[in-house]
């Protein structure tokens, strides 16, 4: 079989349509072609070349009740609504070396429709390409291929998936395109296809690889008129396609444009005579009550009531008899409506109040709210600085509705809100995620004991609100921040920002000394870390954070609790035993101090392995004698150098394996306020060495030999 090649230069296929306002035009005497009507500005070119050369249209020709375009490509239909023009399009395909049919189209002004059509491949082993170019020597191809491998009877008919068949969206304005069907196997003797098709017109059949496609498909194409945007064919004036009351368009066009009548109107946006009036009240387009009712205007319509009525004569509203009878009737039932549902509403939203306050009711007794009225009326919570129960409306009030802009932290257990109390205090808001029911009594002791607290290194609570479904604990604001912040986000270092961190240290201590020693019960806070450390203005710290605390009843020492806390700030002991104490407290603040001297954070999860820990790695260097190596930069001088090693040496103590050889938090307040005040005797001698060093950090050795 002989090579063949539908070479279908359609060169003359510009579609740039200079329409002249001619009430006559002797390029469009014929009208129809078989049953198909040529609207204008289309017409058949019958041998008149100065007729065609003054249109400049895509050259039509009739011949046996058929129009072609071009050549010899059939035309199917021409709508002029969505500029669009359907023809009849070759199917290239490959049947092996020299066997191969290749189609073409050449047009400036005319582009394949993305989305009215699908460009496909068919075979066996076959893959096929469709290419577009630029007048400028640009090109761009889209393509698919489908390979088979196994049982050609897997091969699903009716569908394209891929198999025996593959297809692909079109991207938009492909003009001059070209499309190639190819062959993985070059010598086989199986035929491929590539091609353009309409939606919905082609179903795929496992028949189709053996005894071929038709010859052509059908293809839909987007036609523009002119050369220039809406903007210059405006300005060229006759030349200005687009006629009486029609508008232009030129979106998603790379070039001409295309004409559409303006709302209201219809017919031929490119017609001399251009678009006419549409009668919405003579073909029911309209949307009034009856055609009586409807009044025709240019590009609408309106609706309106006879004489003696009232309305607006719309399917909707209608017409009303105008009688002052009706007016009086109507004017009643109006008002008993407006009455019943004033009064209507009016109860029920009596009855929801009454139920919302009910609910709050049955929340405040739920959450222990009795049991908190009958502690705070004992003569012993009978001061001024008792708890204060606040109402879900203040707090609500005070958080504009608990506003996201408003949250100032989160945790484990529970979201933050700053609020602005009625009397000017400024004050935080903690939600809790949840609270066990069964552990109400101890909550309410617990938020009793907390009120009584009156330490200014401890953030004091001033009240909670058990009207809500999780009660609401109301803490003094503080307005600097966190400690870890502080650390983690400083960039000058220097000896003033080594005394400001020093003087936290000792405050954070005395804090943690007070509750562990000072309150009538003690407590455990057990989530010590610098995230849980505010600052004020002043930088004063204030320990805060107490959703993991515990109450130690004065003839125990430690706690059973379940293991919780912060990842590095952990006691190994109490991970091992579950068992809490005042020591757990002790351990995590030796941690803060760490991370007070090294400016790095306590767990590094892509840090090398010996190093992820910073505690370990920091006792691993104050070990071996470099310690000052992990100090953070620009912290270290002559003038803090002994404080730093005093502090280092202190910290070590602090995170020893077993809790009884840690000191106690008074014990570590006392050593920072003596480093701070300089005039009390410390447990670390200034002429500390590091043999010294090394044999405190050796003291925690276990049997096997192992240090920490």
């Amino acid at each position: 079989m002989k090579m063949m090649k539908h070479e279908l230069m359609v060169t003359a296929l510009t579609m740039v349509v200079r329409i002249v306002a001619l009430a006559a035009d002797t390029c469009n005497d014929i009208h129809t072609c078989g049953d198909i009507e040529i609207p204008y500005p289309f017409g058949i070119y019958n041998n008149n070349p100065d007729c065609f050369s003054r249109r400049k249209l895509m050259p039509l020709s009739c011949s046996n009740s058929k129009i072609y375009a071009g050549n010899n490509l059939q035309v199917l239909d021409i709508n002029i609504s969505k500029s669009q023009i359907e023809l009849w399009f070759y199917v290239s395909k490959y049947c092996g070396i020299g066997k191969d049919s290749n189609t073409t189209l050449t047009s400036n002004f005319c582009t394949i429709s993305s989305k009215d059509n699908k460009f496909l491949t068919v075979g066996n082993n076959s893959f096929g390409y469709l290419t577009s170019y630029t007048d400028e020597g640009i090109s761009y191809s889209t393509g698919c291929l489908t390979r088979s491998f196994g049982d050609p009877r897997d091969i699903d008919n009716g569908k394209c998936t891929g198999i025996g068949c593959c297809q692909v969206d079109i991207p938009p304005r492909m003009t001059n395109i070209s499309i190639q069907a190819f062959s993985f196997d070059r010598s086989s003797q199986s035929c491929s296809y590539s091609f353009v098709v309409k939606n919905g017109n082609y179903t795929f059949s496992s028949t189709h690889l053996s005894q071929g496609l038709p010859e052509k498909l059908p293809v839909i194409f987007d036609w523009t008129i002119g050369k220039g945007n809406c903007t210059s064919a405006k300005n060229n004036g006759v030349d200005y396609g687009c006629k009486n009351n029609s508008k232009c368009d030129d979106k998603d066009v790379d070039f001409g444009y295309r004409c559409e009548c303006n709302p209201g109107y219809e017919g031929n946006p490119y017609h001399p005579i251009g678009c006419t009036d549409i009668d919405e009240c003579e073909n029911d387009t309209h949307e009034c009550k009856t055609k009586a009712n409807c009044k025709n205007a240019y590009g609408s319509h309106t609706c309106f009531c006879p004489r003696g009525s009232y309305g607006d004569g719309t399917l909707k509203g209608g017409c009303q008899q105008n009688s002052r009878v009706q007016k009086i009737v109507l004017g009643g039932v109006v008002g008993a409506t407006l009455f019943l549902l004033f009064a209507g509403t009016f109860s029920c939203l009596i009855y929801h109040k009454r139920k919302f306050n009910k609910l709050k009711e049955k929340l405040f007794e739920q959450n222990g709210g009795l049991f908190l009225r009958q502690k705070l009326s004992a003569k012993e919570y009978s001061s001024s600085q008792s708890t204060q129960i606040f109402k879900h409306d203040e707090l609500k009030k005070a958080t504009k509705n608990f506003d996201q802009s408003l949250i100032i932290g989160r945790g484990s257990f529970g979201t933050v809100f700053k609020g602005f109390l009625d009397d000017k205090r400024i004050v935080a808001i903690k939600k809790s995620n949840q609270i066990n029911k069964s552990q109400i009594q101890q909550f309410i002791d617990e938020v009793v004991v907390l009120s009584q607290i009156n330490h200014r290194n401890v953030v004091k609570l001033l009240g909670c609100c058990l009207e809500t479904k999780v009660p609401l604990l109301v803490y003094e604001f503080v307005s600097n921040g966190t400690l870890s912040n502080f650390i983690h986000r400083e960039r000058e270092v220097n000896n003033e920002t080594w005394k400001i961190r020093l003087k936290i240290a000792a405050e954070v201590a005395r804090a943690l000394s007070y509750l562990h020693w000072d309150v009538t019960i003690p407590i455990i806070h057990s989530d010590v870390k610098s995230a849980n450390v505010l600052l004020d203005g002043t930088n004063t710290a204030k320990v805060s954070d107490f959703g993991a605390s515990k109450l130690v009843p004065l003839d125990q020492t430690q706690v059973a609790t379940m293991v919780q806390g912060t990842l590095g700030y952990l006691d190994p002991e109490y991970m091992q035993t579950s068992q809490l104490t005042d020591k757990s407290d002790v351990y995590s603040f030796g941690v803060v101090l760490v991370e007070l001297l090294t400016g790095e954070k306590p767990f590094c999860f892509g840090g090398p392995e010996n190093s992820r820990s910073l505690a370990m790695h920091f006792l691993s260097c104050l070990k071996k004698d470099n310690v000052f190596e992990v100090i953070q930069d620009g912290m270290l001088n002559k003038e803090n150098e002994q404080e730093i090693k005093e502090v280092s040496v202190l910290a070590a103590k602090c995170l020893r394996l077993r809790g009884e050889e840690r000191p106690s938090m008074k014990e570590v307040a006392m050593e920072l306020e003596g480093m701070r005040l300089m005039d009390k005797q410390s447990w670390i001698k200034d002429d500390i060495n590091i043999e010294e060093s090394k044999y405190l950090l050796c003291k925690g050795q276990r049997g096997n030999g192992s240090t920490y």
